[in-house]
C-alpha cells in the first residue's frame, strides 16, 4: 500500500495550494506599472523577479510574527519556488542547472528577507537596502527611490493590519 500511495498519492490536495491566491496577489501587487514608471525599477526579468521577491519578503516578515503560520510561510515559498522554477524553464534553462538557479533565488529571497527585517523603520537603511536589492546597486534618482520606499511601506502598512489566517486566505484586500 505504501508504494501505492508514493506513486498515486494519498488522494488529499496539495496543501500548498491554498497559498496559491495570496501568491497570486503578491505577483498582481509586484506587477503594478507604477513601480516600474515612477519608481524606476528596471522592467525586465531581473527587475521583475526582484520585485516579486521583494513583496514576497513583505508578506513573509507579516506571516513570521504569527508562529502558528509557519507551515504556510513554508508552502508560501514552495508556491513561489514552483513559478520560478517553471520561469525558469521557459526561459530555456535546462534541467541540469535548474537546481542552481533555485538555489541562488532562495539566496536572494533570504537576503532581502534580512535586509527588510533590519531596514524597515529605518528610512536610510531602507533605501540602502533597496538600492542593492531592487536596484542591484545602481541608485535610480531620488523621487523614484522615494516613491518605492513609501509604496513598500504602505504594502507593509496594509499587510500589518491584516490578520495573518485573513491573509493566507488570498483574497484580503491590501
Amino acid at each position: 500500500m505504501t508504494l501505492l500511495k508514493r506513486l498515486f498519492g494519498n488522494g488529499q490536495p496539495d496543501p500548498k495550494i491554498k497559498l496559491v491566491p495570496l501568491y497570486n496577489q503578491i505577483v498582481a501587487k509586484a506587477r503594478e506599472p507604477h513601480w516600474y514608471i515612477e519608481g524606476q525599477v528596471p522592467d525586465s526579468l531581473d527587475g521583475r523577479f526582484d520585485m516579486v521577491a521583494t513583496i514576497l519578503s513583505l508578506v513573509l516578515l507579516r506571516l513570521e510574527e504569527s508562529e502558528a503560520h509557519a507551515l504556510d510561510m513554508a508552502r508560501l515559498t514552495e508556491v513561489f519556488v514552483d513559478d520560478m522554477d517553471g520561469q525558469l524553464r521557459e526561459v530555456g534553462i535546462g534541467d541540469m542547472i535548474v537546481g542552481k538557479h533555485i538555489g541562488q533565488i532562495m539566496s536572494a529571497v533570504g537576503g532581502r528577507l534580512g535586509a527588510l527585517r533590519n531596514a524597515m523603520g529605518d528610512p536610510d537603511a531602507l533605501d540602502d537596502a533597496l538600492v542593492r536589492n531592487l536596484y542591484r546597486g545602481v541608485a535610480p534618482s531620488a523621487e523614484a527611490l522615494a516613491h518605492t520606499r513609501k509604496g513598500l511601506l504602505d504594502v507593509e502598512r496594509a499587510l500589518a493590519a491584516l490578520l495573518p489566517n485573513n491573509l493566507v486566505e488570498g483574497d484580503a484586500k491590501w
